[in-house]
């Protein structure tokens, strides 16, 4: 490190007194996360711890500015001193040993079966006594404290004064407790060494000059990742640590230098670069334990990649192409990371695994089932857009089909009521058609009664002197009667036409003898008392007498005596119409005629109607 100062060198000069077993380039790593300050670096490296080394005399601290985090302080006083392990039951103390010398030689061939069948890559079956951890050392329960994931991320921020990409990845507008003060002590620190032209090799990641990063650390549990490896395709990289370590000097030494590799740039580059997803947590937190379990942790630092792997069956050699992928863990490191380029957890180290055995082994694979993962995505979206385009369609041949069926509906419907309308005005038509009939036939009975009373005395008042009519009737036909000018009225006239007008297949003989109603003291008032009960006189008749020259209507009226109406006396010749056969023309009534012929304007001889006239 030539670019080192005078002051830095001297620096690295009292951590290498001090920690004679310290690489260089660790050490370096170390004052660089502490801001090249001496004492801070001691106590990452011993951890406060009493020995020899710890009494030698150190440089003043140099001032540098001092940021305050928010601490979690929840657990404190709750939670055991670092090394203290919770006390076995003493049966076990005794028990285990026992089983421990008893299971070894087990232990020992099933390592050496499993050593022999990974070579000849032979997948080896899962036997009940591989599974016996009896010569382990005891470990304790499962750990009580509170926090997962983000609080250690948090405490591994405060004591590296470095940010996790994810920090930097985070929208506007999403703070972090860890990261604006890791952010504020990385901008104050300008004397480091500038790392800018490093950090570029970040993909889509702008950093700071001269701050530190940590992996892009997934905040989630270890079940949610596994999860996201298998659906994604991607390798995961697992990081345990933990302080609760029978030699608690040594082994914050080892964490100490842990902080460097987690820092460490090409570390940093290469796992995100290659997106694995990085995840990790000390084992005193339930999560991290738990994943410590699983993955048969025994030895902190502990780091371990995953990913997917085909399935082999036992007895070939290869993968089955029907049966999924499993995840696979595909290494394990861990011990100290010391040596800087052979330790089982330096940064080096883990690098160069990463370049030239994870990568080569399963970059193809991974990509294989991201490529058929992105083809059943593409035929999934393609299945969705048919099938909304199908939905579309459908909805819109069903809107068209139901648009039909209600125009279908509303013209039936409109057919329904044109026909009801229809037999309504049928069965008015027929209505008033009987009731016309029933009119009729009444009207025939009354006509007919009144032949057989009103001929009859019409016949016996002719025999003396009276008044003589020659009567034309509506059918050409022209009858002369005379009737008596003391007893007969228009009602003996009109009576007398209206038997005249009776068909002929109605025979005289036939006639009633009584009115279709009751009768009264005589025919006559019986006869008048009904035409007086209907609406008018001239509907009854049915037809008007009118004189023949000068033509005036004598229209019918109760109790009127022939001798009493002006253009009736002495007789003349009567000419009958029917009303519903005479034309909408005005005609002159009596009065206007009588009025007329006083004035003279109304004198002329009378037409010639082919028939001879009796004087």
């Amino acid at each position: 490190m030539s670019e080192l100062t005078a002051g830095q060198e001297a620096s690295l000069s009292q951590v290498l007194e001090l920690a004679e077993d310290c690489d260089r380039e660790v050490a370096i790593s170390v004052l660089s996360s502490v801001d090249w300050d001496v004492q801070r670096a001691a106590d990452m490296i011993f951890g406060g711890s009493g020995g020899g080394s710890s009494s030698a005399p150190l440089l003043p601290r140099p001032s540098a500015p001092i940021e305050t985090f928010d601490i979690d302080d929840s657990e404190q006083g709750g939670r055991p001193a670092a090394g203290q392990q919770q006390g076995a039951p003493f049966s076990m103390l005794i028990v285990r040993p026992l089983l421990s010398v008893l299971s070894f030689p087990i232990h020992l061939l099933s390592s050496l079966l499993r050593f022999m069948f990974g070579v000849l890559r032979i997948p080896f079956p899962a036997l009940r006594f591989s599974g016996l951890n009896f010569y382990s050392p005891l470990r304790p329960r499962p750990p009580s404290r509170q926090g997962g994931p983000d609080r250690w991320l948090r405490e591994l921020e405060e004591e590296t004064g470095a940010v996790s990409i994810a920090r930097l990845k985070a929208p506007k507008g999403v703070s972090s407790s860890a990261a604006g003060p890791s952010s504020s002590a990385a901008a104050s620190s300008s004397h480091l060494t500038s790392r800018g032209n490093a950090a570029a090799g970040l993909n889509g990641i702008t950093v700071e000059e001269g701050r530190k990063l940590l992996p892009d650390f997934t905040l989630s549990t270890y079940e949610e990742v596994l999860r996201t490896v298998q659906r994604d395709s991607k390798i995961a990289c697992v990081i345990l640590v933990s302080e609760e370590h029978d030699d608690a000097a040594e082994f914050k030494r080892h964490v100490a230098y842990l902080m460097s590799t987690l820092t460490d740039l090409s570390f940093v580059r290469a796992l995100h670069n290659n997106d694995i997803v990085v995840w990790g947590g000390d084992v005193r937190d339930k999560e991290a334990w738990g994943a410590a379990e699983k993955l048969q942790a025994t030895t902190y630092p502990f780091v371990a990649f995953l990913a997917l792997q085909p399935r082999r069956n036992i007895g070939s050699r290869s993968s089955s192409t029907s049966s999924p992928p499993s995840l696979t863990v595909l290494s394990r490191h861990q011990g100290p990371p010391t040596p800087s380029t052979s330790g089982p957890t330096s940064a080096h180290t883990l690098v160069t695994h990463i370049e030239t055995q994870v990568l080569p082994r399963v970059s193809s694979y991974l990509n294989r089932l991201k490529s058929i993962q992105r083809e059943r995505e593409l035929e999934r979206q393609l299945r969705e857009d048919q099938d909304r385009a199908f939905a579309s369609a459908a909805q819109r041949d069903k809107e068209r089909i139901q648009a039909k069926m209600a125009e279908a509906q509303r013209a039936a419907e409109a057919q329904r009521l044109l026909e009801l309308e229809r037999a309504r005005e049928v069965e008015r038509q027929q209505a008033e058609a009987e009731r016309l009939r029933r009119e009729e036939e009444l009207r025939m009975d009354w006509r007919r009664w009144t032949r057989r009373h009103f001929s009859s005395t019409a016949e016996a008042s002719g025999k003396g002197a009276g008044l003589r009519f020659a009567i034309r009737l509506p059918n050409g036909e022209r009858v002369i009667h005379q009737f008596s000018l003391k007893d007969d009225d228009l009602t003996n006239l009109y009576a007398f036409v209206d038997s005249k007008l009776i068909p002929s297949e109605y025979p005289a003989s036939e006639d009633p003898l009584y009115p279709p109603s009751s009768p009264s003291s005589s025919a006559k008032q019986t006869l008048q008392s009904h035409i007086l009960q209907t609406q008018s006189t001239a509907s009854y008749w049915g037809f008007v007498i009118a004189t023949s020259f000068p033509r005036v209507e004598v229209p019918w009226k109760e109790s009127t005596p022939l001798s009493s109406v002006q253009h009736l006396k002495g007789g003349g010749q009567l000419v009958v119409e029917l009303i519903s056969s005479r034309t909408n023309s005005p005609r002159p009534s009596l009065s206007s005629t009588a009025s007329s012929s006083a004035n003279g304007s109304g004198s002329g001889e009378d037409s010639d109607d082919g028939y001879e006239t009796e004087d």
